[in-house]
């Protein structure tokens, strides 16, 4: 099978732009096994944050395409704590509503480019931080319902659940409940005969819940509730390492019996994806993938390319 890779978060360039370092890792990106397309994103103004036509000029033409509005999102978070489509502050949502619309249109750009529809979804979240200001299940309903107004191009609206607020706890997101999303998701679907869907990212639920079982609750949940639209894998730590504790830096898996490279002190190990991926109910949901981030920063295109293609491998054993 073939998996979606949230590419930019391992790219050699999250320090400052040299599209020639990135054609490069482009370059090896495309000679993996097992790569459907890109998890790509979505910053809020542009279909590629530096550069439009580079990104063009270098995806894969067979690739596909699902968004990610996070970075984006809390970008956005850091100029107005009340900006998100579960805000309860009118404003703050208008603002939320805005920013994906442009989202919708860059959408349109990238589908426009490959001459047919080659974005299968885009991923949103159901910002503001919660430790910061008021959201619901209410507010994020409505926002849907605009939303699902909108011509998407046959691209599917997936809410990708980010850690909640915890009582005790400073979170990486502050979002939603996976149970308020999930409440708000089935309302919306029943309402207008709709198809939105509920995607896990393991690290985050892992943050969430301080478990690795949390990763698999929220499977199950959304998958009890019938709208699992995908699992995207991306690591974590409880330790004192380069990656942070329980930081949401996108650790990468820690090594296994067939995995030769691999992040020391990683919680998101080989085991607890193939765990995963049954709780799922297999590897043929609409979005299931890898999104890793890596340290040193220095570190060599080749390894960067390495540490994503062990997590693939891994998601193909299971």
């Amino acid at each position: 099978m073939s998996y979606f890779v949230g590419a930019y978060a391992s790219s050699p360039c999250t320090s400052g732009w040299d599209p020639e370092l990135e054609s490069s890792y482009y370059r090896q990106l495309k000679a993996c096994h097992y790569i459907k397309g890109l998890e790509h994103p979505f910053l809020g103004e542009t279909l590629h944050n530096h550069d439009d036509q580079w990104f063009l000029d270098n995806i894969d033409p067979n690739w596909r395409f699902v968004f990610t509005c996070v970075p984006g999102t809390m970008a956005a978070m850091g100029k107005n704590p009340e900006f998100g489509i579960a805000s309860d502050d009118e404003a703050g949502r208008a603002r939320a509503l805005a920013f994906f619309e442009k989202a919708c249109d860059a959408i349109a750009k990238l589908n426009a480019h490959a001459g047919r529809q080659v974005v299968q979804a885009i991923e949103v979240q159901t910002a503001p931080n919660r430790s910061k200001s008021k959201s619901s299940a209410a507010s994020l309903q409505e926002s849907l319902e605009a939303m699902l107004s909108w011509d998407w191009q046959g691209a599917r609206i997936v809410i990708e659940h980010c850690d909640t607020y915890v009582e005790g706890q400073t979170p990486a997101k502050g979002f939603l409940t996976i149970t308020e999303e999930i409440e708000a998701v089935r309302a919306i679907n029943n309402k207008l005969s709709a198809n939105v869907g509920v995607v896990v990212n393991w690290g985050r639920s892992v943050i969430e819940t301080r478990s690795e079982t949390g990763a698999i609750e929220h499977i199950k949940q959304a998958k009890e509730a019938g709208v699992l639209a995908g699992v995207m894998f991306s690591g974590v730590t409880d330790q004192d390492t380069p990656y942070g504790t329980w930081a949401d830096t996108h650790m990468p898996a820690a090594k296994s019996a067939a995995a030769s490279i691999g992040a020391d002190g990683s919680l998101m190990t080989e085991a607890h994806i193939h765990q995963c991926i049954a709780a799922a109910g297999g590897k043929a949901l609409p979005i299931v993938g890898v999104k890793i981030g890596i340290r040193p920063k220095d570190e060599t295109v080749a390894n960067r390319v390495a540490y994503n293609q062990a997590v693939l491998d891994m998601i193909e054993r299971a």
